[in-house]
């Protein structure tokens, strides 16, 4: 207790380090959330949330008559064709493995998609006829990458091509013979290229060469005949990203934090170098793909932990917002335009509403679900509703969160919480939906998503605030999230739980040995415990990405120690169940069994489970179901007082 009024009283008094740069907003008063009144709630079955698809990539048919995504609408992620909105989805594939991504090939007859093993995130290229038939695997590397596939019109298609003995990535060629010829030759394990259109006739590809903390970021033309490269945008501290291109590559959209140092979307002329901006926003902008008659591209805008899509007029700059709900919208697929470039395929989730696909006529600016995923089990006035809030940190730095609210809750500080901090750390939690915060707060439980420092969406200042900080201050905003979900006068503050995965499964083993009077109970899935052992285990590009937040082991050994669970597990109380797959590249087996020896050893309550044939994330509907099961269990048995 002791803890949480040294924060509470951080949060309120005079900041005494300096606030991380963000765009401007209110507090929100934590007095103001409201438990809404539903006599029929109950909770959602952990089965109709887990078998509800999630969307893993979707393309237009050439023809433009049909639309293919990948979706685990079967409880295994493959292919399926929907002919027209609404229309039931007819499928393409089926495996045990997870595919991914598709692309449809410019003569009409293939779909071309990703697939790898197990999870093991070093997939091969598959195809298959788009009236359905027989799957041909392409290629067979299982020490290469090949992935993030681009289709030309004339029938090459581009992808990333990378190594496994490499940090570094190419752009590479796939011929419709299956002969694979890498393009760049990139030498530089800190960067990464991916190819962005098809430009010229199909002569050449506009891609972008990213550095591996996404810092950095330069746009190239490619030569497709000799690989010949040539640099369009690009320097030093400086995002340049291409999102798309007119057919003949004089016109590029482009996001770069040039100038203000924070993204925002605009359009270049390659010939003049002049620039067309967009007007100004406070928040993050994205700028996507041009249509195929270049007279429109698709802009993404940040609205904290929200995110809305519009039109604009290449001619005139003239924006039109996409008529689609307020929540998380995103244009989907390498080339989200049908091939007249009046058709959009779009997603859209809200914290009350699942994943679904959408169709946007551009012209009417009209909505209309290709999808209908949301069972009866799950329709909208059933599910716990959701809110945007900001409080302050222990710097004063406004942090925005996400809170998802039961029904019918009494302001008796009696109900228990969760925090759930997302995976990243380069990454933000949405305002979308969420399978763990819905399982929950329909039980009762009132769960809080906080985007701590080092989130994305909030500019570059707030991004790297953690950079040789990870468990720092990115921590403090994490359990001062607790102490705002407190504040609302719902939640008892001795039975608050937290749980994430990855980067949100590391935050969770850093609060508990951290912070051990904190949190009452934790869910951790394959979190990192030991920076050491992952550098020293991991894929070679993943080693360049840890690189870029606490450097090497060697030369940073006191940044190790501070950064890593392990100094500080030992001190944790709480029940703590991991979940992590056998196949984890990102974080390999060794760190949940370093967590278990440990806190075993120590007498803690510990429970670990392994999934077989599992990566980085459960793919299986089988483990989706038992991991939402086992979590909600575990924080019900610690959580809430004996029945």
């Amino acid at each position: 207790m002791r803890y949480l009024l040294t924060t509470a009283a951080l949060i309120m008094s005079v900041p005494l380090h300096a606030q991380v740069k963000t765009p401007d907003r209110p507090a929100t008063n934590p007095k103001s959330l409201v438990s809404p009144a539903n006599p029929a709630a109950k909770p959602i079955p952990i089965e109709a949330l887990a078998t509800t698809p999630s969307i893993s990539g979707a393309t237009w048919t050439a023809d433009g008559r049909a639309v293919v995504i990948a979706a685990n609408i079967s409880g295994r992620a493959n292919l399926w064709r929907i002919d027209s909105p609404g229309a039931a989805p007819v499928r393409l594939t089926q495996s045990d493995e997870a595919q991914s991504l598709p692309v449809a090939a410019g003569d009409g007859n293939w779909i071309y998609f990703q697939q790898d093993v197990g999870g093991n995130e070093y997939p091969d290229v598959y195809r298959v006829p788009v009236a359905g038939g027989a799957v041909e695997q392409i290629t067979r590397t299982p020490d290469i990458r090949e992935g993030n596939l681009l289709a030309s019109r004339s029938g090459p298609i581009a992808l990333v091509h990378k190594a496994k003995s490499e940090g570094q990535s190419n752009v590479a060629v796939l011929a419709p013979d299956g002969t694979v010829r890498v393009l760049t030759k990139e030498t530089d394990p800190q960067f990464g290229w991916s190819p962005v259109a098809w430009v010229d006739g199909d002569r050449a590809l506009i891609a972008n060469r990213r550095r591996t903390d996404s810092r950095v970021i330069e746009v190239w033309r490619i030569a497709v005949a000799d690989g010949a490269a040539t640099k369009l945008l690009g320097k030093a501290d400086t995002i340049y990203e291409a999102g798309g291109a007119t057919a003949d590559g004089k016109r590029l959209s482009v996001t770069t934090t040039e100038g203000t140092g924070q993204r925002h979307a605009g359009l270049y002329d390659v010939a003049s170098g002049r620039w067309s901006w967009l007007k100004p926003t406070p928040w993050e902008q994205n700028a996507n793909a041009i249509s195929p008659d270049g007279r429109r591209m698709i802009v993404r805008t940040s609205l904290d932990a929200r995110a809305g899509l519009a039109t604009v007029d290449t001619a005139t700059l003239a924006e039109t917002p996409i008529a689609l709900d307020p929540g998380v919208n995103a244009a989907t697929g390498q080339q989200p335009f049908s091939s007249d470039g009046t058709r959009l395929i779009a997603t859209h989730s809200g914290a009350d509403s699942v994943t679904e696909l959408m169709q946007v006529d551009l012209p009417a600016n009209r909505v209309t679900a290709l999808t209908r995923f949301a069972g009866p089990a799950l329709a909208s006035a059933g599910l716990p509703k959701s809110q945007v809030v900001t409080y302050r940190s222990f710097d004063g730095t406004p942090v925005s969160a996400i809170v998802t609210m039961p029904f019918n809750l009494k302001r008796d500080s009696r109900a228990p919480g969760i925090v759930l901090p997302h995976g990243g750390p380069t990454s933000q939690a949405l305002d979308g939906f969420n399978r763990t915060a819905t399982a929950l707060a329909s039980r009762g439980y009132v769960v809080i998503q906080p985007n701590f420092r080092g989130s994305t969406g909030y500019g570059a200042a707030f991004q790297a605030a953690n950079h040789k900080d990870l468990g720092g201050g990115d921590l403090k905003d994490t359990v001062a999230a607790k102490d705002f979900m407190v504040a609302t006068g719902y939640v008892d503050p001795r039975r608050v739980g937290i749980t994430g995965g990855s980067y949100g499964g590391f935050m969770t083993l850093m609060a508990l040995g951290r912070t051990p009077d904190a949190f009452a109970a934790g869910v951790q899935m394959f979190g990192i415990i030991n920076w050491r052992t992952m550098y020293r285990d991991q894929d070679e590009q993943l080693k360049a990405y840890q690189r870029s937040l606490i450097g090497t082991p060697d030369a940073d050994a006191a940044v190790y120690d501070a950064a890593s669970p392990l100094t500080y597990i030992r001190q944790a109380k709480a029940p703590l169940l991991t979940l992590q797959g056998e196949n984890d590249i990102r974080v390999p087996r060794g760190q949940a069994q370093e967590v278990a020896d440990i806190l075993k050893a120590k007498g803690n309550i510990v429970e670990t489970v392994y999934y077989p044939a599992e990566g980085h994330g459960f793919q299986r509907r089988e483990n989706q179901i038992d991991s939402l099961k086992r979590t909600v269990e575990w924080f019900d048995r610690y959580l809430k007082p004996a029945q």
